[in-house]
């Protein structure tokens, strides 16, 4: 067994032991389903837009039905200002499963099959709560080398026990993968074996449905019914070709009816008969709409292209309501909590052959009254349809209006599940939110992302965001205003700033109005100090000053020492914990620690005494995190072999700097960690420490 491996295996059973400590029988931690789906519009769905659409009856605007989505929604609740990640699926799916926003990822951009970083994910962390993890559909986040199947990053290597789907970004592109009909044959992957050839006519919106309905069964029948289960269910649907079912949806719903997984090569799922790329669902087969908004002419149909979007999208609404029955059938719903989601806004994406027209996203106002589509960073693009439902626990209809992102999720499973999120984690727990239980911490909201080409020319949209050019995007949310940057050149770039709560389609810029100075100047120093540069993903103000903070306090030598007591797993936030000591030292290095397990948390404010480049390096017997002002700075956590030096340039202006300094204990001889700092042209290293940092004078007292 090599180191990495042993590692591993000695930190999954430190998770156990935790674990096991946390969780009572009177306590039984939930399953957890987290349904994702791919290019669907915030406005797709009836609760959200659909349902005004279709109560105006106006003859020129044709709408969709989602009666279990809405069903969902009616008994559980809808966030209404969710937002993904990213603008387009890799970075908002690589955010969403480490919990780290884009100032902080590792996937970034347009870097579709890119391996997901061998770090925490929801997996590892669900996993190491007691959980069997099972990852269902899209994967794309598994690393580009065709050495397949074991690639670097194939989820069985995230921390999923089992994992049945397509690997690569573009096979999410062809919803047949044995006739590959539009895009070419694609492989399906259970586990490591491609079982392709088995899967003759199975439509992946079915085929999905069916292996995850078949794995919750397994699961409540098997010998692990005793442990909850996460899943992470993945829908390539409605993204790209918008191919059709073979057949309508079979009857009745969960255990003994919808989709069904047969086993048999050649007709693997109950629906795998019939022809493929055929079914349209009646009430769109012969929808007609008043194309011309005149009254005085005739209706026409629905041109394909909508009738296909409209069925891929009623197709997913079927499969999440025979799921929702399994779990009544099963008696489990009251135990588990499903999320549903897409990744990003709606498309203009079609990938269909003439005589298709194309698709647009305004034929349905898939992205509801706002502006933008997938991979621009107005509403539209960003704004997701987020559904939760938790039998008993969640108020039914409750509608959650707290601005949050696809990584909060992190927090919000980890809260759930009983143990900490790691510390790396940006996003914070809504399940104040979502059970009316405690205080919601107030999430961050940021999102940046280098996008290629224009906002569409719809006439739907105003003047001011039609062919807008994208390049560099960026966004940050302050209560109801949103600040957004496009085509950035350089840090001192302006933010338009919208009112996105009374302006929802960002029509009115508030930047030049009287008292929006320091907002401005606010939004443009939080954007330097939540994140960190990253090669991979150049940026225009990655070597830019990051402004320090104004401390109206009075200051002393020191550090705020918090101590967390516990067998931690890794390094965990305190977001979710409460300190067992708390008191003001003078150094990290000099301090007598307790012998008790658990985990320091120092934090205090670097003094910076010139505008320049500095270079930082950390060396800990233990494992630690390090954090510079809300940006990650060294992770020193999962994987990382105690007594490894880490070293990074910051671009920093003159004045305090907060630092947040996280480092695990677990045994007398670990607890210790080596802080260096110098400027660029300085040849030897200084210990940060003593006349460098600084704490709150009222802290000192």
């Amino acid at each position: 067994m090599n180191n990495t491996v042993f590692s591993r295996y000695l930190f999954i059973v430190a998770c156990s032991l935790f674990t096991g400590l946390q969780v009572t029988a009177q306590n039984k931690r939930p399953n957890i389903i987290y349904i994702l789906v791919d290019d669907m519009g915030y406005g797709d769905i009836g609760v959200f837009f659909q349902n005004q659409r279709m109560k105006s009856d106006d003859r020129s605007k044709p709408y969709q039905i989602t009666p279990y989505l809405d069903q969902m929604a009616a008994t559980g609740a809808i966030f209404t200002q969710q937002y993904c990640n990213a603008p387009v699926c890799a970075p908002s799916r690589g955010s969403l499963l480490t919990g780290v926003n884009q100032g902080n990822a590792h996937v970034r951009n347009n870097q579709f099959d890119k391996a997901l970083e061998d770090n925490h994910t929801l997996g590892t962390v669900l996993k190491q709560a007691g959980y069997q993890t099972m990852a269902i559909g899209k994967w794309g986040l598994q690393g580009v080398a065709e050495t397949g199947p074991y690639w670097p990053a194939h989820p069985l290597k995230r921390g999923f026990d089992s994992y049945f789907g397509y690997m690569r970004h573009m096979d999410g592109h062809e919803h047949y993968p044995y006739e590959g009909i539009y895009r070419g044959k694609k492989e399906v992957y259970d586990n490591y074996v491609n079982v392709a050839d088995g899967l003759a006519k199975s439509y992946t919106t079915d085929l999905w449905t069916a292996v995850a309905k078949k794995q919750i069964v397994e699961h409540s029948e098997g010998t692990t019914a005793d442990k909850p289960f996460f899943m992470y269910l993945a829908y390539d649907a409605p993204h790209a070709v918008l191919e059709l079912p073979t057949q309508a949806y079979p009857a009745g719903l969960g255990l003994n009816g919808g989709v069904q997984w047969t086993g048999k090569k050649g007709e693997m799922i109950n629906t795998a008969s019939g022809v493929p790329d055929s079914f349209v669902y009646p009430e769109y087969a012969a929808a007609t709409y008043d194309n011309d908004n005149n009254p005085a002419t005739a209706e026409i149909s629905w041109p394909d292209t909508y009738k296909r979007y409209a069925t891929a999208n009623r197709r997913i609404d079927d499969g999440v309501g025979d799921i929702l029955q399994l779990l009544k059938d099963l008696k489990i719903e009251e135990n588990t909590i499903v999320v549903f989601s897409s990744d990003n806004g709606a498309s203009n994406e079609a990938y269909l052959p003439a005589p298709f027209v194309d698709y647009k996203s305004t034929f349905f106002a898939s992205n509801a009254g706002f502006e933008g589509i997938k991979r621009d960073v107005l509403e539209g693009g960003i704004r997701m349809p987020v559904l939760v439902n938790w039998t008993n626990r969640i108020q039914a209809g409750k509608v959650i209006n707290t601005p949050s992102m696809l990584s909060d999720w992190m927090a919000t499973f980890s809260d759930i599940a009983g143990i900490p999120a790691p510390a790396r984690t940006d996003g914070v727990s809504l399940l104040p939110s979502l059970t009316a239980k405690g205080k919601q911490k107030a999430p961050l909201v940021y999102v940046e992302y280098e996008g290629e080409g224009r906002t569409p020319n719809y006439k739907e949209f105003d003047q001011s965001h039609r062919n807008k050019k994208r390049g560099q995007q960026q966004l940050i949310r302050f209560g109801n205003y949103k600040g957004v940057r496009f085509d950035i050149k350089s840090a001192e770039d302006n933010f338009e700033i919208y009112d996105v709560v009374n302006d929802p389609r960002e029509l009115i810029d508030l930047a030049s109005k009287p008292g929006f100075e320091k907002m401005q100047e606010k939004m443009k120093a939080s954007v330097l100090q939540l994140r960190r540069a990253d090669i991979a993903a150049p940026r225009p103000y990655d070597t830019a000053l990051i402004p320090a903070v104004a401390v109206k306090s009075k200051l002393s030598n020191g550090l705020l020492q918090k101590f967390f007591e516990g067998d931690f797993p890794y390094v965990v936030s305190e977001k979710e914990l409460k300190a067992k000591e708390q008191k003001v030292i003078k150094s990290i290095t000099s301090t007598k620690q307790t012998d008790k397990k658990g985990m320091y948390l120092y934090s205090a404010f670097v003094k910076v005494p010139a505008d320049g480049q500095y270079s930082f390096s950390m060396n800990t017997s233990s494992k630690a995190f390090v954090r510079l002002h809300d940006a990650s700075l060294f992770d020193a956590d999962f994987g990382y072999q105690p007594g490894t030096e880490l070293s990074k340039e910051v671009f920093l202006k003159a004045g305090y700097h907060p630092i947040s300094v996280y480092l695990l204990k677990k045994s007398a001889a670990q607890g210790t960690i080596d802080l260096k700092w110098k400027t660029s042209a300085a040849k030897d290293w200084k210990n940060l420490d003593g006349n460098d940092l600084f704490q709150l004078k009222k802290r000192v007292k």
